[in-house]
């Protein structure tokens, strides 16, 4: 039976054609925050949440742990060829840390952005800082940047978090509670001041944030009317 020509039945509805959405381009959302303050839990969470979003891999020159691999953990560089690569001002951001080098390169993000993936960046405070500076000074990182700042509600949940987790002593919390509160001081500085809870409330936030960041106005494409 010939159906090509055949009308549809009465009081029957046509089918709707499939709307099409415009891409909206993607972010490079950034997360700082005291140690304690649920960081990285954070990011784990949110890049299994998201399965569009990479995570920014650090450039470093210490030698890999075992099970670590080149390109997905770290890209591992020569002492050489990362001072090649900062002097040739490749790194948005770079720091020492107890002897070895970490960066993180502009070709990284900008790699990942334009394949339309958002990417994920957890810094602290003082990569936060340098990374809004350099940004600013390349339009296509600045349009796509989105800061958040992670703490807890009080000083003292967060020595209560990093009491229980039982890793330093009490000598080391005290320490990280005084950069902490120094740390905290910046938080005017981020686009957004998240107040950690729990776990799962953390994520709905955060991914409630980046929803919110993909309408923005100045991000979509008009209307097709």
């Amino acid at each position: 039976m010939n159906t090509q020509n055949q009308k549809p039945e009465p009081g029957m509805r046509k089918p709707r054609a499939a709307v099409k959405t415009p891409p909206v381009p993607p972010l490079l959302v950034l997360i700082s925050a005291p140690s304690g303050a649920g960081k990285t839990t954070l990011v784990h969470l949110l890049l299994k949440a998201q399965p569009n979003m990479a995570r920014a891999v650090t450039c470093t020159t210490r030698e890999p742990r075992a099970g670590e691999r080149d390109g997905v953990d770290y890209h591992f560089l020569t002492a050489e060829d990362f001072l090649r690569r900062l002097h040739a001002g490749n790194f948005i951001e770079h720091a020492t840390v107890y002897g070895n080098n970490y960066g993180i390169l502009k070709s990284e993000l900008l790699g990942k952005l334009r394949t339309g993936r958002d990417v994920l960046l957890n810094v602290d405070v003082q990569g936060a800082a340098t990374i809004r500076a350099q940004a600013a000074g390349e339009p296509e990182l600045s349009r796509a940047l989105v800061t958040v700042f992670l703490t807890t509600a009080t000083v003292d949940v967060l020595a209560q978090r990093l009491k229980k987790r039982g890793a330093d002593a009490e000598a080391v919390i005290q320490k990280r509670l005084a950069v902490a509160r120094q740390e905290i001081l910046q938080w005017k500085n981020f686009d957004y001041l998240l107040i950690s809870g729990s776990k799962r409330e953390d994520l709905r936030r955060t991914l409630a944030i980046i929803e919110a960041e993909k309408m923005r106005s100045a991000r979509s494409a008009p209307p097709d009317f």
